[in-house]
């Protein structure tokens, strides 16, 4: 088990969540332009990674799962209302708890960390921590819109950020325990690569205003394409 991955995908979570009690939410240009990088860099990884690394094995039934995932992100935002790509609504339900948000989001976290068993996969596991900042930044927006104290907030955003290391740990469990054979692992990775594609291009598709980029968006961008193809040259020497 790599401890390291844990630590990153904890500390991407938490340091969104947490920065909620830091940030005016109004002022929230600098965490649309780290959305962007994300959307990128998660495009890039996608594509450049996760698609050939899946096939790889020629089992082409993983594109039926790939479909899966990219519907079941459609289905989840129908809770979530679009928090997974950082949209940050003005919620008037009162003191309601927004448990659709909550369980949508946690569910989406924990099946992203499972696929990271596969390999050293490093490149991912940076992808998933950076894509979720502005996600944990909105989650925490919404839970004080929703009238929830500060203290309860604090604890959710800790239940959020542990849920991908505890996706991570329990796929390592099943596969230290022979539980499942290596198609799982493909399959599992089909629907989070249709998860990261839906995701991804929402987010470069609404990163823009009248379809019009500005500068520093469109750096965030091509940042965010070149680290990913960095990392896809360096993976091939």
């Amino acid at each position: 088990m790599n401890y390291l991955f844990i630590f990153i995908l904890t500390a991407g979570a938490l340091i969104g969540g947490l920065s909620v009690f830091f940030v005016k939410q109004e002022n929230t240009y600098r965490l649309k332009l780290i959305l962007s990088f994300s959307g990128a860099y998660l495009f890039g990884i996608t594509v450049l990674h996760l698609l050939p690394d899946v096939y790889e094995s020629h089992n082409h039934y993983v594109g039926l799962f790939i479909l899966a995932g990219f519907i079941l992100q459609i289905l989840l935002e129908q809770f979530s209302q679009g928090i997974e790509h950082g949209h940050i609504h003005a919620h008037n339900h009162g003191s309601a708890f927004p448990w659709g948000i909550m369980i949508s989001l946690c569910l989406h976290a924990f099946l992203e960390g499972m696929p990271l068993t596969t390999k050293e996969q490093n490149h991912l596991v940076f992808g998933i921590a950076i894509h979720h900042i502005p996600a944990a930044f909105a989650l925490g927006s919404v839970l004080l819109s929703n009238h929830v104290s500060k203290s309860k907030t604090i604890v959710l955003l800790i239940v959020f950020a542990l849920m991908a290391p505890l996706g991570y740990i329990f796929s390592y469990s099943l596969k230290s325990g022979s539980l499942i054979n290596t198609a799982y692992y493909q399959y599992i990775m089909g629907i989070v690569i249709g998860i990261f594609l839906h995701i991804s291009t929402t987010i470069l598709f609404e990163a823009s205003v009248d379809h019009k980029f500005s500068i520093k968006k469109t750096i965030a961008v091509i940042a965010g394409t070149l680290i990913a193809l960095s990392g896809f040259l360096l993976h091939q020497h």
